[in-house]
């Protein structure tokens, strides 16, 4: 059962950035301190549904006092609290509440006297549940509470479209249904501890099975080493946010893909599953090919006007732009990550299986370029976006070479369609300014240049991998590339802790702005890796420090955005009251990130691996064991003077140059 997507929440609910949120889709569990109070997102969920809203716990009559509320995993967190059982304890509390709480609907409490004396405690468990789906909650449409009834040992509550029943071991002494309460009496002997455990069922449904705790993982065990102490834990949270938010096509349980991020995006959403594989093939190529199956399942058939593109919604684009729509960055992007999946391992059989759908996306490119020299986004009479420009080229470029690899026609028209596409998009793009110069954001339908600098910039800097370790030729020309690859790097853009959405120095910045000034983590990424390939690698090194810098503060698990607020002495990032946390982007962002460090670029079909490591080595000596190329364990080291060395890899993988 998959969650489905819902809109950003209502200014009248509580921000999710102080949330702790467990994910193990299609599971969740979203807490604050401890106690489940049955307000704003609190609760067990599944399916999108919330299954348990209340689960508020009393000793002796009392609430425990808070002390420590932390995540212990993607999927899990620990809640600590204390309190007095006896007046005679003085200060010091003698009983400690720990609550363990999941995501598969799991939670335990677990009480541990610290006194010296036995102790004999009344536990009562309040529940409560409106059996909401996110989407109403996120509207403020949830209702009231549901009575409940008495069930096996423990509650139940139904409404007409579903039913869910929270089921205790060791059983109640009491359950009384018209209070929504569980009762024990609990004996503790000195320095001892009791325990109960409460399972959240959804009626109908087997126990929860998450994609990413199937035994066969997509992802390589891969792990970081190196000077920066603080890359190892980044990538390890990194790579089990992925696995949380992991979905499995339920007609073909084998194709795994990301769910674009939660709470709010926990449904599949093309765009984001995409580009998350494509920067995740350093740990295997499994998610792309899943991926890749699930949407070209979705693709539009020959019948339709849009024949070939792989739908997806609009997507906001700040004041100054009209919503983009994010089915046309998919459809560019089958193509670029079938090419580099090759390129990474993808067996030439699973290659050619999908080579028809990207065949219909590049199909779909000509014919919505309509012989122009650009790509109109939404289709057909919106603006031409900067970034749009930039993945249809890319799309052209690797799908060109993908097409003449496996002897299928129409690679010499893609690539004079990218060269048209260059040279229009040099001259009409290019805004000049006593600066220097920058590329405009778009051109208005009229062909009027939107000349505001914003982080969609970066993909400019992303051209895609070719073979025998080349990257595709850009939109910009080596001037215009390095006068990009200043702004980048001047305060206007990076804040300190990675790039803005739109520079301050544009009307209508925002540092909270998701399109209009935050902290996008995808597009910071991209930025390093970009301009670290392009030999900008003070600028790269800049946002790559500040980024781990943010990420620290996040506990080394990275938000889709932050607000984009001046770094200083002293002070620490701010979160988006909205941003999902855990983000497929976000966390595949890591791997690209570090790979790029390495600049590993392998040629499978070529029996090729070229290392183009950043000179300037700016975390210092870093190794990556657990990566895969060519379907084999991979590790590279990088020295403290920007020298790389592989340290293992699969048999015949030679070292390119």
């Amino acid at each position: 059962m998959r969650a489905p997507q819902v809109s950003r929440p209502g200014p009248d609910l509580p921000p999710t950035h102080s949330a702790l949120v467990c994910v193990a889709l299609p599971g969740l569990a979203i807490s604050g301190e401890g106690q489940l109070a049955g307000r704003g997102l609190d609760g067990f969920y599944r399916g999108g549904r919330r299954l348990l809203s209340r689960c508020q716990v009393r000793v002796a009559g009392r609430e425990p006092l808070p002390v420590q509320a932390r995540m212990t995993g993607a999927d899990s967190a620990r809640f600590v609290g204390t309190l007095h059982a006896s007046p005679s304890s003085g200060p010091d509390p003698d009983v400690v509440v720990e609550r363990t709480r999941s995501a598969d609907g799991t939670e335990r409490i677990t009480l541990r006297n610290a006194a010296a004396r036995p102790l004999r405690l009344p536990v009562e468990v309040a529940l409560g549940t409106d059996l909401a789906e996110l989407g109403a909650i996120a509207s403020g449409r949830a209702g009231p509470e549901l009575p409940a009834t008495v069930h096996d040992s423990g509650l139940r509550w139904a409404t007409a479209g579903a039913a869910a029943s929270v089921i205790a071991d060791p059983p109640p002494s009491d359950a009384l249904a018209s209070a929504g309460l569980l009762r024990w009496e609990l004996e503790l002997p000195p320095n001892g501890t009791a325990a109960v455990e409460l399972r959240v069922r959804l009626d109908g449904a087997g126990p929860l099975r998450p994609a990413g705790h199937a035994t066969t993982s997509p992802f390589a065990p891969t792990r970081a080493t190196g000077d920066d102490s603080r890359v190892a834990p980044l990538l390890q949270a990194a790579v089990a946010d992925l696995r949380a938010l992991l979905l499995r096509d339920p007609a073909h349980p084998s194709d795994t893909h990301l769910a674009a991020g939660a709470p709010w995006r926990c449904g599949t959403a093309p765009a984001e599953a995409l580009a998350a594989a494509r920067m995740a093939l350093p740990l295997g190529t499994r998610l792309a090919v899943g991926t890749l199956r699930t949407l070209a399942r979705t693709q539009l058939p020959d019948r339709s006007p849009q024949a070939g593109m792989i739908p997806g919604p609009r997507r906001d684009a700040g004041p100054l732009l009209p919503p983009a729509c994010t089915g046309t960055e998919a459809t560019l992007l089958f193509p670029v990550l079938l090419a580099e999946a090759r390129r990474w391992g993808l067996p030439e059989q699973e290659t050619r299986e999908l080579l028809p759908a990207a065949e219909r996306c590049l199909a779909w490119l000509r014919k919505a370029a309509d012989d122009g020299p650009y790509l109109h986004d939404p289709q057909p009479v919106g603006p031409a976006r900067c970034e749009t420009q930039a993945h249809a080229c890319r799309a052209a470029l690797l799908g060109a070479d993908l097409l003449d690899a496996f002897d299928r026609p129409g690679g010499p028209g893609l690539r004079q369609w990218a060269e048209d596409l260059q040279t229009a998009f040099r001259a009409d793009f290019w805004v000049e300014d006593r600066g220097g110069g920058r590329p405009a954001a778009a051109l208005a339908p009229d062909g009027r240049p939107v000349p505001c600098l914003g982080s969609t910039a970066v993909h400019l800097l992303d051209t895609g991998l070719l073979g025998s370790g080349r990257l595709a030729p850009g939109l910009l020309d080596p001037v215009q590339t390095g006068q990009l690859a200043r702004l980048l790097g001047t305060p206007a853009m990076d804040a300190g802790w990675g790039l803005r959405g739109l520079s301050t120095k544009e009307a209508g910045h925002n540092p909270f702005g998701h399109r209009t000034g935050a902290i996008r983590v995808h597009d910071t990424a991209v930025a390093v890796a970009g301009l670290a390939a392009a030999g900008y690698e003070r600028e790269s090194g800049g946002l790559l420090r500040g980024l781990l810098e943010a990420a620290e503060h996040f506990g080394h698990r990275l938000p889709e955005m932050f607000a984009g607020e001046q770094r200083s002495s002293g002070n620490a990032p701010l979160p988006h009251p909205a941003a999902c946390r855990p983000a497929a982007t976000a966390a595949a962002s890591v791997i690209m990130m570090l790979a790029s460090l390495a600049g590993i670029r392998p040629d499978t079909p070529g029996r090729t691996v070229t290392l183009r490591p950043v000179r300037s080595a700016p975390l210092g000596e870093l190794g990556l064991t657990g990566l895969r190329v060519a379907g084999a364990p991979f590790a590279v080291r990088v020295s403290r003077l920007g020298l790389a060395m592989v340290e293992e890899a699969g048999d015949g993988l030679q070292l390119g140059v």
